[in-house]
């Protein structure tokens, strides 16, 4: 390799990240536009049909492949939807198949931009500190499940995807007073270049939006799977309650990892 190839090689690989982040700022303000100066005026059908695209092009930007398995099996009514958490991308990679609602901390809510569009799509926000709210926000998910579905991460943090930490129960009590559907939902991170799970995208500790995306971007080739698993319906439990719900949903996703 000549000296003048190996410049022009490090050249690139100082300008390729830059080009995804102006790419990314672009899409963000696109959405903002959206959720602005449309939203208030289209139905649900159309607002779902923008969410998908645009989680979609987020992927893409990243290069995130997105594969999906079990889609054919979840019902068109109202459903709780209970997933392992490792990353900020989780909920893009759902909305990139199927366009839901969410339950997050309430944390979420001060981050730049994207708490303000996460308030704009209807996320429910809980205070991880509070009995009381957690109580309140169990009866508001319920509210919603009698007419959309609501997808939550009972883990109450994120991981590095190699694991599931025991499921918190409360919110599971939603779904069992609105009598809905419940099903597991796994989510793995594969190097697309070792097939095995990557941390990359993992979203913790102490860890900045920022930094967390710039690990990604410098992370290329990845896979992102979901796999919608058999439900736990309340109709068919006999009466079970929270807990052996939660039960249920943590060791159907476990034994996916």
């Amino acid at each position: 390799m000549t000296l003048h190839q190996s410049v022009d090689q490090n050249s690139s690989s100082k300008i390729f990240p830059i080009l995804i982040w102006v790419r990314v700022f672009i899409h963000v303000l696109a959405g903002v536009f959206t959720l602005s100066f449309l939203f208030p005026f289209i139905g649900r059908t159309q607002k779902d049909r923008k969410i998908k695209l645009w989680s979609k092009r987020l992927l893409r930007i990243f290069n995130l492949k997105l594969v999906a398995t079990g889609l054919e099996q979840v019902t068109t009514s109202p459903a709780l939807f209970a997933a392992n958490h490792i990353s900020w991308l989780d909920i893009h990679a759902i909305n990139a198949c199927k366009p839901i609602r969410f339950v997050a901390k309430s944390e979420v809510k001060s981050w730049p931009i994207f708490g303000w569009m996460a308030k704009q799509l209807g996320t429910v926000f809980i205070r991880r500190d509070s009995t009381r709210h957690a109580r309140k926000v169990v009866e508001q998910v319920a509210g919603v499940l009698k007419t959309e579905s609501i997808c939550i991460f009972p883990e109450g943090t994120s991981t590095n995807g190699a694991q599931v930490l025991p499921f918190k129960s409360n919110l599971f009590e939603s779904a069992l007073i609105a009598k809905c559907p419940i099903y597991p939902l796994s989510i793995r991170y594969i190097d697309q270049k070792t097939g095995l799970l990557t941390d990359s995208p993992a979203f913790v500790g102490d860890m900045g939006l920022l930094q967390s995306m710039s690990r990604v971007i410098g992370s290329r080739g990845l896979t992102v799977h979901l796999e919608f698993l058999i439900p736990y319906c309340e109709t068919d439990s006999g009466g079970a309650g929270r807990k052996a719900v939660a039960a249920y949903c943590q060791e159907s996703i476990a034994q996916t990892l």
